[in-house]
C-alpha cells in the first residue's frame, strides 16, 4: 500500500495512540491511511486501470472450426467406423493480424490511463487529508468552545448561589438575581449546544479515521500549529497531482485519436485448414486463405471524429484546470495571510485586554465599585473574545493546511 512505509515507521506511537482516546494530528493522519475508505476507493480504480492496461496488450485469439460437408443421405449414415462415412470434413485455424499499430496504441492510451487514475488516487489522498485535517481542527476548536462554555457556566452558577445569599442579606435587588439566573440560563444552555457540537465533530473525526464505535472518546492533543516563513514558499505548479491527471488522460485521448485513424489501415485475417475427402477414394489436402475488410460504405469517419472531439475536450480540460490551479493557489495564499493578520491581533491586542478587563471587572464588583449590569457586560465581552481567538485560531490551521496542500504538492507516500 502507498503508505506502508509511514506506517511502519509510526507504528509505535500508533500502538500507543488506539490504547488511548487523546490522539495527536500526525497519529489521526496515520489511522487514517489505514481505515480511510475513500483512499481503498482510490487505489481500487488504480487496480482497474492496471487490469485494462493487461488487457490493452492482449493479441486477438485465433478461432478454430471443424465442418462436416458433402454428406450422403443414402450411404453417409450406413453402418460401420466413422471414417466409412461418406462425407468430407474440414478442420480450419483462423487468426486475425492487426495492423497499423493498433495494439501499441491501446497499451498507450491504457498506461496513460493507468497513470492518471494513480494520480488521481494521489489527489484523492490529498483532498481527503485536508478535510482530515480540517475535522482534527474542528474537534480541538469544539472542545475549547466546551470548555470555555463550562467555565461559564460554573461561574454564572457561584455568581447566582451567592447572589441568592447576598439577596436574603439585602446586598442586592430581587431585579439583579433575576438577571443573575437569566445569564445563567443562558450559560447553561450555550455549555449544552458546545457538548452538542462536540459530538459531532468527535463523528466526523471517528468516520476518517474509521473509529466510529469510540467516537465519543475521542480527542485531539496537539495545539495550534505555528506559521513558519518557509512554508510560503511555493512548489511547481505542474506537480500537483490532479494536473498530472489531466496531462495523462489528454495523452490518453490522443493514442485514442491516432487508434481511430489507424482503422483505415485494414486488418488481415489468415486461416489454415485440413480437409479430409471421402466421397470416392479418401484423400487429405490442405489450404490456407486469407480475409480483409473492404471498406464500401465508411472508413470509420465517425469513430475518427468522435476521437478527435474527445482529444481536444481532453486538452481544454488540462488548460482549465491549469486555470483554476492558478487560482486556488493564490486564494489559499491570500486566505493564509489574512488569517494570521487576524490572529496575531486578537492573540497580541484584543484577547489580552479583554481579559484584563474582566478580571478588573470582578474585582470591582467584589469590592462593591461595579454594577452588575456592567459587570455582566464585561463577562459577555470577554467570552465574546476567547471564543473569537479559538476560531481565528481554527481558521488560521485549516487555511495553512490548504496552503500546504495546495502549494506543497508533496506525493503521500
Amino acid at each position: 500500500m502507498r503508505y506502508l512505509l509511514s506506517t511502519l515507521l509510526l507504528l509505535p506511537i500508533l500502538c500507543v495512540a488506539q490504547g488511548t482516546n487523546s490522539l495527536t494530528l500526525n497519529q489521526a493522519e496515520i489511522l487514517w491511511q489505514q481505515h480511510s475508505r475513500e483512499l481503498r476507493l482510490a487505489q481500487a480504480a488504480v487496480s482497474a486501470a492496471a487490469a485494462e492496461v493487461r488487457t490493452a496488450g492482449q493479441r486477438q485469439n485465433p478461432d478454430v472450426s471443424l465442418n462436416a460437408l458433402s454428406i450422403s443421405p443414402s450411404t453417409g449414415y450406413a453402418a460401420g467406423a466413422w471414417k466409412d462415412k461418406k462425407m468430407d470434413t474440414q478442420l480450419r485455424l483462423d487468426q486475425l493480424i492487426e495492423r497499423g499499430g493498433k495494439r501499441d496504441l491501446r497499451v498507450k492510451g491504457a498506461e496513460a490511463r493507468l497513470d492518471a487514475a494513480r494520480f488521481d488516487a494521489d489527489d484523492a489522498a490529498r483532498q481527503q487529508l485536508g478535510l482530515l485535517r480540517y475535522a482534527y481542527y474542528n474537534l480541538l476548536l469544539t472542545q475549547e468552545k466546551q470548555k470555555l462554555a463550562r467555565e461559564t457556566a460554573d461561574l454564572y452558577s457561584k455568581s447566582a448561589a451567592a447572589g441568592k445569599l447576598r439577596q436574603k442579606a439585602g446586598d442586592i435587588a430581587p431585579v439583579d438575581l433575576s438577571r443573575l439566573q437569566i445569564d445563567q440560563a443562558r450559560a447553561d444552555s450555550d455549555a449544552r449546544q458546545a457538548q452538542t457540537e462536540l459530538e459531532q465533530a468527535q463523528v466526523e473525526l471517528a468516520y476518517l479515521i474509521g473509529q466510529e464505535a469510540d467516537a465519543r472518546q475521542l480527542r485531539a492533543a496537539d495545539g495550534w500549529p505555528v506559521l513558519e516563513e518557509k512554508a510560503l514558499e511555493q512548489a511547481p505548479l505542474e506537480q500537483r497531482p490532479d494536473l498530472e491527471a489531466a496531462r495523462r488522460r489528454q495523452t490518453a485521448a490522443e493514442a485514442e485519436r491516432d487508434l481511430a485513424r489507424a482503422r483505415k489501415s485494414r486488418d488481415v485475417t489468415v486461416g489454415v485448414q485440413l480437409e479430409r475427402n471421402t466421397q470416392n477414394e479418401p484423400t487429405n489436402s490442405f489450404g490456407f486463405g486469407v480475409s480483409m475488410p473492404l471498406f464500401v460504405w465508411h472508413e470509420y469517419e465517425g469513430e475518427i471524429a468522435r476521437a478527435e472531439a474527445d482529444f481536444d475536450v481532453a486538452r481544454l480540460q488540462y488548460e482549465q484546470q491549469q486555470a483554476q490551479a492558478l487560482g486556488q493557489v493564490a486564494q489559499a495564499r491570500n486566505a493564509l495571510l489574512s488569517a494570521r493578520d487576524r490572529n496575531k491581533r486578537l492573540e497580541n491586542g484584543l484577547l489580552a485586554d479583554a481579559e484584563r478587563v474582566a478580571k478588573a471587572a470582578e474585582f470591582a464588583y467584589s469590592k462593591g465599585a461595579m454594577g452588575l449590569m456592567d459587570l455582566l457586560d464585561a463577562r459577555r465581552t470577554s467570552r465574546q473574545i476567547q471564543i473569537e481567538a479559538a476560531s481565528a485560531r481554527a481558521d488560521y490551521a485549516k487555511a495553512l493546511s490548504d496552503w500546504q496542500l495546495q502549494a506543497e504538492f508533496r506525493k503521500l507516500k
